[in-house]
């Protein structure tokens, strides 16, 4: 996954993630908003087939960027957890 970033300040990203669709993209956003360290989380895709675009702040000065990771992670593992509980059927 190829990421740009656009903008990147104390507590405030907007990054353009290549390839992506609704579905993660409202996936990562539902998973940033139940940080509490995260005020705004939303994405952007301007024409039907341009990439979308990530806006994030946060609350408390708090950098995004590792916010957006851990939000990544928590998807992620998910995904796995319910791979394996598939594999046992």
């Amino acid at each position: 996954m190829i990421v740009k970033v656009l903008e990147l300040e104390k507590d405030k990203a907007r990054l353009v993630i290549q390839g992506q669709g609704h579905t993660f993209m409202n996936a990562l956003i539902e998973e940033l908003l139940n940080d509490p360290d995260v005020d705004v989380a939303r994405y952007m895709i301007e024409f039907q087939f341009s990439d979308p675009e990530l806006f994030v702040t946060t609350k408390g000065k708090k950098s995004p960027i590792p916010l957006i990771q851990k939000a990544c992670k928590r998807i992620a593992s998910n995904c796995n957890e319910l791979i394996e509980g598939l594999k046992k059927n």
